[in-house]
């Protein structure tokens, strides 16, 4: 963060399945941390990254990276003073890309504070919250408590369009307004 500046909000997209509708939830959320003006938002989609599993051979915690595709992830991460992950629910848990991407680096998570919006069916994708902000608290990540979650996420969904179910915006807004006071308080400490 520059003094001054607003700070970098990374809208990470975790679902990198083909047919995924993260990209489409996601542009809604970016939409709403624009109106929101506290951050300077950017969509981060992992699946442009491409990450293997776990494919350096240093631990993270040392940041000596070996291959491209992990320094271009640390970049972007590292950059960002805030996160709001786009996450789905597979398998009552956070995706495993997700999972592996957030494992295969270390220092660029510290002391940043992180929304989530999540969906699915039925449960809205909250186990895969849940089971997030578990990691994200051992990657000393402060995750803020108040959550989107999206029910029956397609039903929201047309023609490619994510329209966002009654409350989902003033959840959005309470998300936000939380993850920058905490992204404020935690830039003093970096």
């Amino acid at each position: 963060m520059i003094e001054g500046m607003p700070l970098s909000l990374a809208i990470v997209i975790a679902s990198t399945r083909p047919g995924r509708v993260g990209p489409s939830v996601a542009a809604w959320a970016l939409e709403a941390a624009r109106d929101h003006g506290g951050f300077e938002p950017t969509l981060v989609d992992l699946a442009d990254y491409n990450l293997p599993l776990l494919d350096e051979p240093e631990h993270p915690s040392l940041k000596k990276y070996h291959h491209d595709h992990t320094k271009r992830w640390s970049e972007t991460i590292d950059a960002a003073d805030a996160f709001l992950f786009v996450t789905p629910e597979y398998d009552f848990f956070a995706p495993a890309a997700l999972v592996n991407a957030i494992q295969c680096l270390s220092q660029e998570w510290a002391r940043k504070a992180a929304g989530i919006v999540s969906y699915g069916g039925v449960s809205g994708g909250l186990r895969s919250t849940q089971s997030l902000r578990l990691l994200l608290s051992n990657m000393n990540v402060h995750t803020v408590p108040v959550s989107v979650s999206v029910q029956f996420v397609k039903s929201h969904i047309h023609e490619g369009v994510f329209t966002p179910p009654e409350g989902a915006p003033a959840l959005a807004a309470k998300t936000l307004d939380e993850l920058l006071r905490w992204s404020n308080g935690l830039a003093t400490i970096r």
